[in-house]
């Protein structure tokens, strides 16, 4: 684990490091509190911190007040060194950010037990953060597909509308089918059928822009929402959907199956007479019938 040692004092660092070292840490040096905080300003910067309080420049309280505020959902661990002793500077150290406080001269068996601490403190909020972030992405995500869900790519619409308008761009919201996926689940079975829809996606996937939006909106039914300058380089970009899904049949185990798919799409700019989100997704379910209706795999806008 990466430790950040700072002290003014070349004696005490060289000690600090050479101590630290032999427990295993992966010691980086700073001679002064400034030097400190540009080092936790890098990329990866130190998950564990010990400072000394008093450093020209910018003192150790200092630097805690802004790694903090740097990093408030997902702070360092610091312990203080300081030769400092009264309570009213313990707590003063500990309401500044500080997590520990160790008085010099210090024991160097204490010292490594406060280290361990913080270590195991650290590791413990990694494991925290990821769990959150798996949370996170289960909440937001389609278990299968791994697509947005059909809550997170609706609450990302009016913020698409938003950006849109500052840009005086085009927005296209479509509503995309498998046409006739019952059939592929009655004759094949549904794992075979949860293979075709995993392979779909990735055809969709592969033909959008990072800043599209590709969210599973329910079944065999996807929701592609995409900025254009036109509506005719809106159409370019759903037909190319249907042409890549359909360019050739999707393997699965054995089998070869071959799939379609049809787009309805409604369009909102700044002059649209549409008002309110429902209306946008109506008109393109409505589209999507129509593409249906005409013989399915095509674009019907509308």
């Amino acid at each position: 684990m990466k430790l950040l040692v700072a002290d003014d004092s070349n004696v005490s660092r060289t000690m600090l490091s050479a101590i630290t070292k032999s427990w295993g840490y992966q010691v980086i040096l700073a001679e002064d509190g400034e030097q400190a905080w540009q080092i936790m300003q890098e990329d990866n910067a130190p998950q564990l911190l010990l400072l000394d309080w008093e450093m020209p420049k910018m003192n150790g309280i200092e630097v805690c007040e802004r790694v903090i505020a740097k990093y408030p959902e997902n702070p360092p661990y610091i312990v203080l060194l300081t030769s400092r002793s009264s309570s009213d500077d313990i707590v003063e150290g500990l309401s500044k950010g500080a997590n520990d406080y160790l008085s010099k001269p210090f024991d160097t068996a204490e010292l490594q037990v406060r280290l361990q601490v913080g270590k195991r403190m650290v590791e413990m909020q990694d494991k925290l953060n990821d769990t959150l972030n798996e949370l996170k992405e289960l909440a937001s995500h389609d278990s299968l597909t791994g697509l947005l869900n059909r809550r997170a790519i609706m609450e990302g619409l009016p913020k698409e509308i938003k950006r849109m308008k500052r840009q005086e761009h085009v927005l296209c919201i479509g509503m995309c089918d498998i046409d006739h996926f019952k059939q592929v689940n009655d004759t094949y079975g549904h794992l075979v059928g949860d293979e075709v829809l995993k392979e779909v996606t990735k055809r969709m996937a592969a033909t959008l822009r990072e800043y599209d939006l590709l969210g599973r909106y329910g079944g065999e039914e996807f929701l592609v929402i995409t900025p254009v300058d036109s509506n005719k380089n809106g159409l370019m970009v759903y037909q190319r959907i249907c042409d890549v899904v359909s360019s050739q049949a999707i393997k699965v185990n054995n089998l070869s199956i071959s799939v379609t798919i049809s787009c309805g799409v409604a369009t909102y700019s700044a002059d649209s007479d549409v008002q309110t989100i429902t209306e946008l997704i109506a008109r393109a379910d409505e589209a999507l019938y129509q593409a249906k209706d005409n013989g399915r795999n095509q674009v019907v806008f509308k």
